[in-house]
């Protein structure tokens, strides 16, 4: 496999790490105010709250995304810039990553993941009653 395309593969990842956590915050606040069932499994809701942990921790600890490091040593590796990479690499590219300061992000991600933990303390996961 073309290291370029696994580059790609990990761009894709970030993607979906990213949209669990933004949309699946979403659809528990809808399903909040629907009632939705799902909404409370346990699993999900864990699993969402230590996702946005991860990126709290490894933003303090490390000061960057691990994903993000990975497909650019990739990309740096086989003589691309991110910019460079393939048209799906570049959309996904374009659509993940804001042009912020870096300064605004971990703001951001402190202010989402207290939204998280809020969600959980007013709305808890909840056992499906047999």
């Amino acid at each position: 496999m073309p290291k370029a395309l696994i580059a790609d593969l990990i761009l894709a990842v970030h993607l979906c790490v990213v949209i669990f956590i933004v949309l699946g915050e979403i659809l528990v606040l809808i399903g909040w105010w629907r009632k939705w069932q799902w909404a409370r499994n346990p699993w999900l809701r864990w699993l969402h709250l230590g996702a946005i942990g991860l990126v709290i921790l490894f933003g303090f600890v490390l000061g960057y995304c691990p994903l993000t490091e990975w497909e650019y040593e990739i990309r740096e590796a086989v003589g691309q810039s991110p910019e460079q990479g393939s048209f799906v690499g570049r959309v996904l590219h374009r659509v993940l990553f804001l042009d912020l300061p870096d300064w605004v992000f971990m703001p951001m991600y402190v202010a989402f993941a207290l939204l998280v933990a809020a969600t959980m303390w007013f709305y808890p996961p909840k056992r499906k009653q047999k």
